[in-house]
């Protein structure tokens, strides 16, 4: 594996583990197996790699989401399987941990992956509850913007408070509640005609 790759993957981590603020040169590079004159080669300093590492981060979350978006299945099937794939709720999110972090909100070019990744992912989610809505099979007054907003919510939600609990069942109980949420807004199938 190249260096740059190396660089980019520990930054990754260190990010998810430790915020931007917790995260040295120092660190990265011990984890990469890199020297200092390796890492300046290749990034700028810090900032441009953890850029470059949250936005690797960013591309993994949007193609994940996307995997459990694109199967088959009604519009509430489609948004329950985005919300209810196995997570580790005590690491918390790779991206949304960022939005945590005061240097990244405190920096444009740090916050936008963060910024961009959540705009698509609700993006995605409401064309989803969208088609939903216009089929009949979810009721015609759902929002669906404000629908996937709360779902991308109820996630982000659901890790702080399971790292607050120190127990994976509050962001269990969270999307439970989702997902009963969206299983309510199924429109009623029509009954037989005729009498």
């Amino acid at each position: 594996m190249e260096t740059s790759e190396r660089l980019i993957e520990s930054t990754q981590e260190l990010l998810w583990e430790r915020g931007y603020v917790g995260t040295s040169p120092k660190a990265i590079q011990e984890r990469a197996g890199a020297g200092q004159g390796s890492m300046y080669h290749h990034f700028k300093g810090k900032p441009d790699l953890a850029v470059a590492a949250m936005r690797r981060s960013a591309e993994q979350l949007r193609a994940q989401a996307e995997a459990q978006i694109a199967g088959g299945g009604t519009a509430v099937e489609k948004a329950t399987a985005y919300l209810t794939r196995e997570r580790d709720a005590l690491r918390g999110c790779r991206v949304g941990r960022m939005a945590q972090d005061p240097d990244v909100i405190a920096s444009p070019e740090l916050r936008a992956p963060v910024q961009e990744t959540f705009g698509w992912l609700t993006g995605h989610l409401a064309a989803v509850l969208a088609e939903g809505v216009a089929s009949g099979e979810l009721h015609p007054g759902l929002d669906p913007e404000d629908t996937a907003a709360m779902i991308v919510a109820v996630v982000q939600g659901g890790y702080v408070l399971a790292r607050a609990a120190g127990s994976q069942q509050p962001f269990d109980a969270a999307v439970r509640g989702a997902v009963a949420l969206l299983a309510a807004q199924a429109a009623p199938a029509p009954g037989p005609s005729g009498a």
